[in-house]
């Protein structure tokens, strides 16, 4: 009896720290692992990387477009630009003209 009456002491003392040893090991790996962990958290950063590249892309080609554009204001109109324009959509050329087609830059 007095073997048991040990045993139950000795598990009753052992309760505490395997509940806290258990709950350290249950948020250390959600801390880790976890949606809002250390592993998400570096994914994220990759993906705003790859984002802010594609914005700084976005951004330069936008800001060519516009330099384009702000060639056919009235002001500073360049006839050379515009003759290239029209002759691309209208799809005309002279009788003693070359065509070379190039592909265009994005």
């Amino acid at each position: 009896m007095r073997f048991l009456d040990d045993i139950r002491r000795r598990a009753t003392q052992a309760v505490m720290p395997v509940v806290c040893l258990g709950a350290i090991a249950y948020f250390g790996y959600h801390a880790v692992v976890g949606d809002r962990g250390v592993h998400s958290y570096r994914q994220l950063e990759t993906e705003i990387e790859i984002a802010e590249a594609a914005l700084a892309k976005t951004v330069a080609e936008r800001e060519r477009l516009e330099r384009r554009v702000n060639l056919f204001h009235a002001d500073g109109l360049d006839p050379d630009l515009l003759e290239e324009e029209a002759r691309l959509m209208l799809g005309l050329v002279r009788e003693n003209e070359v065509v070379i087609l190039l592909p265009q830059q994005n």
